[in-house]
């Protein structure tokens, strides 16, 4: 599940509305393990997309753990 996840957000990353739509489906049926390895890939992924990187604040408001 996790690699289909980077692989749709990555096909939705020219919206970040529905980017995010995505990325809380994701958090909510991605194993823990997994949303560590998730949140990493965003880190990366997100470099020069600052129209995305409010993305990873709000992850962190949907999982009160980064």
């Amino acid at each position: 599940m996790f690699e289909y996840t980077k692989m749709l957000l990555t096909k939705v990353s020219f919206d970040s509305d529905l980017f995010f739509k995505e990325l809380e489906k994701a958090l909510k049926i991605l194993l823990p393990y997994e949303i560590d390895e998730l949140v990493i890939w965003l880190k990366e992924f997100l470099i020069g997309k600052p129209e995305l990187s409010v993305c990873l604040s709000r992850i962190k408001v949907l999982t009160n753990n980064y």
